[in-house]
């Protein structure tokens, strides 16, 4: 599973940010990481608030932020299984500063509201996993599809999305999949998904996300860490070939980094490797959602 590939990681990687320990690594400042989430050369001014969200099975919290004025693409983000917290605020601010309107969501709304990940916690301690983990399990196809149907409709609810533009939808870890089955539960409206060291996409499920290609109509990025493709390595085809059958456009690629890169906040995290992926993808965005 992801999850267990990420606690392993936690274990052993050494973050670029220096040669930290673990609990040395947990214990770097809020500045430290804005600084790995720089804003781009031309970043807009934003405004950003905590909102709630009406889904189907209650009120769900999120951080929504978008530039200061005009309408923009609407983009949902959702974070990987350590839930919402300042890591994935500040990469939702990064987003919103290079032009979009930015949902970051809590997906365990349902059991607690706000972080579920205390500061200084990493998912390789086992008693966040033994808290986190009945929360990241009770998500299933069915919410999954729900929740971001309702939060796809949300965002096109607010004055700073461009309702006339498709949304864009990205995930890390487990909420790759998460990406997949929004955009086919609301296929008119996702223009491009984008799933970061995705877990799950490629099941003997009958409900397998890669299963829902033939339903999607966007453009989709699917970056893949090193180790998860050695423990998988025939799931890239998989999807490759699901992807040319249904004749929906797909970057899919290898990076060489490990499970988690993409994260500020983890200990796999690759600068150089995390600013490639994001550079793919601001360009499929960008013309998949024009």
């Amino acid at each position: 599973m992801c999850d267990d590939r990420t606690a392993a990681d936690d274990e052993a990687a050494h973050s670029p940010l220096g040669q930290t320990s673990r609990r040395g690594f947990a214990a770097l400042s809020l500045a430290a990481l804005a600084a790995c989430a720089a804003s781009p050369a031309d970043a807009v001014g934003v405004s950003e608030s905590e909102v709630t969200i009406a889904t189907p099975d209650g009120n769900a919290d999120g951080y929504f932020v978008h530039p200061a004025s005009g309408q923009h693409p609407g983009v949902l983000m959702w974070p990987d299984i350590r839930g919402i917290r300042p890591a994935f605020r500040m990469m939702g601010k990064r987003l919103a500063e290079s032009g979009y309107s930015v949902l970051v969501v809590n997906p365990y709304y349902r059991a607690q509201a706000g972080e579920v990940n205390r500061p200084g916690e990493n998912w390789s301690d086992p008693a966040v996993r033994e808290r986190i983990g009945p929360m990241a399990r009770a998500l299933n196809a069915q919410t999954q599809a729900t929740d971001g149907t309702a939060f796809l409709r949300w965002l096109d609810q607010q004055a700073a999305v461009d309702t006339r533009r498709k949304i864009g939808s990205m995930g890390y870890c487990m909420t790759g999949a998460f990406v997949m089955r929004t955009a086919a539960a609301v296929p008119e409206r996702v223009g491009a998904g984008a799933s970061f060291h995705g877990g799950g996409l490629t099941t003997a499920a009958p409900d397998s996300p890669h299963l829902l290609i033939p339903q999607l109509r966007g453009s989709f990025l699917i970056a893949i860490a090193e180790n998860d493709d050695a423990q998988e390595p025939a799931s890239k085809d998989t999807l490759r070939a699901a992807f040319d059958a249904a004749r929906v456009p797909a970057e899919i690629e290898v990076y060489p980094a490990r499970h988690g890169w993409c994260v500020l906040d983890g200990q796999a995290f690759d600068q150089v490797q995390a600013d490639r992926a994001w550079a793919r993808m601001l360009t499929l965005f960008s013309t998949a959602l024009a």
